[in-house]
């Protein structure tokens, strides 16, 4: 093996750090000065989800044959890594790009895939994922929403609940039940323009404020067959293997707010004197400010690690999605907490960014799958 192979051996792509470069300089110029109004507003930021989609970061997700980078899995939640340092809800933006489209690009049939993909790639049309409903969170299996089969057509009736993208979505994917017998789910793209649908009311929220979260309503829904996605009754293993590989997203979430809230107490520390001299000298403060960049930096490694076993398609990947959505969520709440102690007074204010930064953390360890259920897939694959 040549020394020149052994020096790249642990590192990111050139092409891959400048992408991250240019992403960086894109949020700190654009999304960073809103991202508090886009909190206190609880206003959908359209002109950042335009920018993106100008700026190619909405065709991270996507293969180049869809119109997207083909860049994979690692550059796109280095992505959201990014945008979430200085605004979680726009890094949603992107998140839900992945959420709403893999379930058709992992099965999908061509006509989906070229109908719907390169549309989103654009920014065109913004998907939505609709699994979780009033009484189905974490337990599918529980899904009262029904699809039955007329003709050529499928009839959805149902509610959903808790559902990214409510009311900005052009379709949804939407799981429901099939075969009431044996409980079999299968998956659907839901127009949002079709007869009987509707969105009722939006989620009043602790974070995550600039991207609306609701209930989608169908209403004796008519989509043709040519929506299923998949095979009939094989819907829960459409949504499996999808959250298997999104919750990186929120892995990446977590990662970024807790960047980006180290990054701002750090900052904070050098200028914020007591005792006549900076904070940071303190050994009180310092200690804090050790363990959140280590721990950040730990949960940014498992993190990357399995992105590329995403991109590689390598065995066990659920078991290292699950430990790093797991890790950085946990890590997200816990050094977002310490940032606003470093502040003091200051950090449980709206006029610094640490105590939206907190807000924003939390749900990171409750959508795409509870921390709970992270550990009990991870111990299962353990039990082998």
């Amino acid at each position: 093996m040549s020394t020149t192979a052994l020096t790249d051996i642990y590192d990111l792509p050139q092409e891959y750090k400048d992408f991250r470069d240019a992403i960086r300089q894109i949020v700190d110029e654009k999304v960073r000065p809103r991202a508090a109004e886009i909190d206190a507003k609880g206003e959908y930021p359209l002109d950042i989800r335009k920018l993106f989609a100008e700026q190619d970061i909405l065709a991270l997700p996507f293969d180049a044959q869809y119109g997207g980078t083909g860049t994979g899995t690692l550059m796109l939640q280095i992505a959201v890594e990014e945008i979430a340092k200085a605004c979680a809800s726009s890094a949603l933006i992107l998140m839900i790009q992945e959420l709403g489209t893999l379930p058709i690009a992992l099965f999908g049939s061509d006509e989906l895939k070229d109908r719907l993909l390169p549309k989103c790639a654009t920014g065109e049309w913004s998907p939505a994922f609709a699994l979780s409903e009033p009484e189905a969170g974490s337990d599918p299996a529980s899904m009262r929403t029904t699809a039955v089969r007329d003709g050529d057509e499928w009839v959805i009736n149902g509610s959903k609940n808790w559902i990214t993208n409510s009311g900005i979505a052009d379709y949804y994917v939407v799981f429901a039940v099939t075969d009431r017998e044996s409980r079999r789910l299968s998956a659907f793209v839901v127009e949002s323009d079709r007869e009987g649908f509707s969105v009722g009311k939006l989620e009043h929220k602790l974070g995550i404020k600039g991207s609306p979260t609701g209930s989608p309503i169908f209403e004796d829904v008519r989509v043709p067959a040519a929506n299923l996605i998949g095979i009939e009754g094989k819907g829960l293993s459409v949504a499996l293997a999808t959250l298997e590989r999104t919750r990186l997203g929120a892995a990446a979430q977590a990662v970024g707010i807790a960047q980006g809230a180290t990054d701002y107490a750090n900052a904070y520390a050098k200028e914020r004197v007591a005792f006549g001299k900076p904070i940071n000298e303190l050994q009180g403060i310092q200690f804090k400010l050790a363990d959140m960049e280590t721990r950040t930096a730990a949960a940014r490694e498992l993190l990357y690690k399995a992105c590329a076993m995403a991109d590689r398609n390598e065995p066990g990947l659920g078991k290292h999605t699950s430990m790093a959505k797991l890790f950085a969520s946990d890590t997200a709440m816990w050094v977002t907490i310490e940032a606003i102690q470093v502040l003091g007074g200051y950090g449980y204010v709206t006029e610094y960014p640490v105590e939206r930064m907190m807000r924003d953390a939390k749900i990171t360890q409750i959508y795409e799958g509870t921390n709970e259920i992270q550990r009990v897939v991870i111990a299962r694959a353990m039990r082998g």
